[in-house]
């Protein structure tokens, strides 16, 4: 599937905003490990979160790139 330019914007805007909230996920999960006692419960929700906003990064990015013909 081709995009237009349109297209690519939003998706670019998109992937910014899912890097943002996957730095900040991140920061969480070592702010929250940081104590030496916390939540599993929570830490696992966290990491739960962030694995699936990089599948969504991963699935943008391979849309926004080229494909490669072998």
């Amino acid at each position: 599937m081709r995009l237009n330019e349109e297209e690519k914007t939003a998706l670019k805007v998109k992937l910014i905003d899912l890097r943002a909230r996957h730095r900040g996920l991140d920061e969480a999960v070592g702010n929250l490990t940081e104590d030496g006692v916390f939540d599993q419960i929570q830490l696992q929700r966290l990491k739960k979160e962030k694995l699936q906003l990089k599948d969504e990064i991963t699935e943008i990015e391979s849309q926004l790139l080229p494909d490669i013909i072998a």
